[in-house]
């Protein structure tokens, strides 16, 4: 399993120079908590950074800036972690762990933006893997049950 496998390929994206209210509009749209940044280059999305719901609280209604007077680029982590998709699911969870980050944009070997991988995407990748366990439990319990008889 790699972070390739698992991450959503349709990810949102703002440049870096868009107003914050159109990645507002954008996350509204898309029912997302999160734009990546990116700067295009020969048709290549190479991402820079990210907004989050969260950056747009505390960096500006927090602050009482008029989200009309700045950029993505104001506001955006410039600290991005990314990840590549050949890299394993378990290493990608454990880089998210240690970073604190919730977010993870997945890259090629050309560092251009394929995906994103979320914490909510692992759940549900776990959630379907417990209730896989379950079924096998129940089946063997089924299966027992039925040879006693």
């Amino acid at each position: 399993m790699s972070a390739g496998e698992y991450c959503n390929r349709e990810v949102v994206v703002v440049e870096k120079d868009e107003p914050v209210r159109t990645a507002v509009n954008l996350m509204r749209h898309y029912h997302v908590g999160d734009v990546v940044v990116v700067e295009k280059r020969d048709d290549v999305r190479l991402p820079l950074g990210i907004l989050t719901d969260r950056d747009i609280v505390v960096e500006i209604l927090a602050e009482d800036v008029d989200i009309d007077a700045v950029n993505v680029g104001d506001v955006m982590s410039y600290k991005l972690v990314t990840v590549s998709e050949d890299t394993k699911l378990v290493d990608t969870i454990k880089l998210m762990r240690d970073k604190g980050i919730r977010r993870l944009p997945v890259t090629n070997g050309q560092g251009a933006l394929v995906g994103i991988l979320t914490v909510d995407d692992i759940l549900e990748l776990v959630a379907e893997q417990l209730t896989d366990i379950v079924g096998l439990v129940r089946t063997e319990q089924n299966r027992e049950i039925r040879q006693r008889k």
